[in-house]
């Protein structure tokens, strides 16, 4: 089901914006999802972007993605949270 409020932050990896002559971009964006689980980021340089989502209540995202196109649609499943792990049980 789509998750509202969930963080959604999008760190430039790799990339350079021809606008500027080449020059590195390092522009991080920071949204929330919409009610329907949806955050648009606007026109960003193609490149390697870094992908994190996080929610209460679910596992925090965090993943790589090439963008080669104009427009890409990236979908992002989060799982539950996983019960604690100790050692010294």
């Amino acid at each position: 089901k789509p998750i509202e409020r969930a963080s959604v932050i999008v760190t430039f990896v790799e990339g350079r914006d021809y606008l500027k002559l080449g020059k590195k971009v390092y522009i991080p964006f920071e949204l929330k999802t919409n009610m329907e689980g949806v955050a648009k980021i606007p026109p960003v340089p193609q490149g390697k972007i870094k992908v994190q989502v996080i929610a209460k209540g679910y596992q925090t995202f965090g993943e790589m993605f090439v963008v080669n196109e104009a427009e890409k649609t990236i979908e992002v499943k989060l799982n539950p949270p996983q019960q604690p792990y100790s050692a010294h049980q």
